[in-house]
């Protein structure tokens, strides 16, 4: 097994491009090689420069290395076709310009979705030709990606979003070949989603090509279901957790992992609020530590 550890920007709080709250791009890459890692995501798409002869010797100074990208945006939404097609090429452009690999796919929050995150029993469900649209914007998405960048393309489930529960995540990947389209698996989500994460990486690790690594706490997840608290209310609530202090088996999720002979990147992302009292380098130090005492190295 090799694998490596990186981080994201949305551990420093950085969801979108554009929120004022943002540290600087700069900041964030100083402080992921402060803690440690060789790796990081590029984060929403314009948050770091996409001059490459700007963020390339950035990177090389911190010795870190471009894993990968997301595109977080409305594939629920029709109307935000044209958004999404832009941040798909905006963003496959980042990566092959820095050798990165990683596409990642993410239906963003649903205002239909976001009251019932985590009650998959409650949640709206898509009629036949919305679902039917949906599925093949992400697939258009994915195709982009494979077929004009040469990059690898994951679905990544999301609290909140069309593509959150196991169901759901199941059903894409059955409409949707495998040449296209494979998993970046989220731990966290899967668990906040009411699922087990190591259950689902055992029957489909084969396709999983990527991995977020999250924890959830489990009191607040169980008082966000028992409260009906909706998603941005448990953000704030602090539903994710460092690594290993929440109901994520990460032991069990390594030995799956080396069973499987997985090779690439792992990485890490612990949502987080800027504007609460938080220590984001901190913790990025913390979640590294606690995973390379359970092995990862």
């Amino acid at each position: 097994m090799s694998i490596r550890i990186g981080n994201a920007p949305c551990s420093w709080g950085v969801e979108f491009a554009s929120d004022p709250r943002n540290p600087t791009w700069q900041s964030v890459l100083a402080d992921c090689a402060a803690a440690g890692y060789k790796g990081i995501e590029l984060g929403p798409v314009g948050f770091m420069p996409e001059d490459p002869a700007i963020l390339g010797p950035a990177l090389a100074e911190l010795d870190l290395q471009l894993i990968g990208g997301v595109v977080f945006r409305a594939y629920h939404d029709p109307a935000a076709w044209d958004d999404v097609l832009d941040a798909t090429h905006r963003t496959c452009k980042a990566l092959a310009a820095h050798g990165a690999r990683h596409l990642v796919l993410i239906d963003s929050i649903s205002p239909r979705r976001a009251p019932t995150a985590g009650r998959a029993g409650e949640a709206e469900q898509m009629e036949a030709a919305e679902w039917a649209s949906f599925r093949d914007r992400i697939a258009t998405s994915a195709r982009i990606g494979v077929e004009e960048y040469g990059l690898t393309v994951g679905i990544h489930a999301h609290a909140a979003g069309f593509m959150d529960f196991e169901p759901e995540l199941e059903r894409l990947l059955g409409e949707v070949d495998e040449s296209v389209l494979k998993i970046c698996f989220d731990t966290g989500h899967h668990s906040y989603a009411g699922f087990d994460p190591v259950a689902f990486m055992k029957r489909h690790i084969d396709r999983i090509s990527y991995m977020h690594f999250k924890d959830i706490d489990p009191q607040v997840k169980a008082r966000a279901i028992e409260n009906r608290t909706g998603f941005y209310e448990a953000c704030g609530q602090g539903i994710f957790c460092n690594l290993g202090q929440g109901d994520v088996d990460f032991p069990a999720v390594r030995q799956v992992l080396l069973d499987a002979g997985f090779n690439g990147w792992c990485t890490v992302e612990q949502d987080c609020d800027p504007t609460l009292d938080v220590r984001p380098v901190d913790d990025a130090r913390l979640n590294r530590e606690y995973l390379e005492s359970i092995g990862f190295n």
